[in-house]
């Protein structure tokens, strides 16, 4: 992957992101569940303009757009075309799998990465990440191996925009946040 990947519509971007090998310092794996935002959409952090706490997403595609939702779990967003961005709802642990255990305090790996503060927590993702690339260390991401079937369905836990049908994940699935 590079920074063209990213330099295009979130929507296209979160579908083409699914299945795709997510690590942090070698522990993660295939995403299975995104969520798009836009700058013209009113659930995006950067709907009403660049600010500090949302610069991030004012810079170059490909870098990592880290915040905390209410103050207590921090999100993990790609940032794409200027002022958007793909949060990455969950992922598929497959690499370091005891270390998320331990992280998450955990057992089963089903609800180990299931929606995006569980996902940063097992990754140990932090907001000392927001601004970097997602294309170099201590993140590692490589495309799918092959295209996952997708579903689509309305995104979740916000409460403009919420109808948009902008969350997809891998058919299937069972370590998405919740079903679509």
């Amino acid at each position: 992957m590079n920074e063209s990947f990213f330099a295009r519509d979130a929507v296209a971007v979160a579908i083409d992101l699914l299945g795709a090998r997510l690590l942090v310092e070698g522990v993660g794996g295939p995403i299975v569940e995104t969520e798009a935002y836009r700058q013209d959409d009113e659930a995006s952090h950067s709907f009403r303009g660049q600010t500090a706490a949302n610069a991030a997403m004012f810079g170059a595609p490909g870098l990592a757009y880290v915040y905390r939702s209410y103050g207590l779990h921090w999100c993990l967003n790609f940032v794409c075309e200027r002022g958007s961005a793909v949060l990455v709802r969950a992922l598929e642990p497959t690499h370091g799998l005891e270390q998320m255990m331990a992280r998450r305090g955990v057992k089963e790996p089903r609800k180990i990465c299931a929606g995006p503060g569980n996902l940063c927590k097992a990754l140990a993702v932090t907001g000392g990440m927001n601004g970097l690339s997602v294309l170099e260390a201590p993140f590692s991401l490589e495309p799918a191996p092959a295209t996952p079937a997708m579903v689509s369905g309305v995104r979740i836990g916000i409460s403009k925009a919420a109808e948009r049908p902008w969350r997809f994940a891998a058919a299937g699935s069972r370590y998405l946040s919740r079903p679509i």
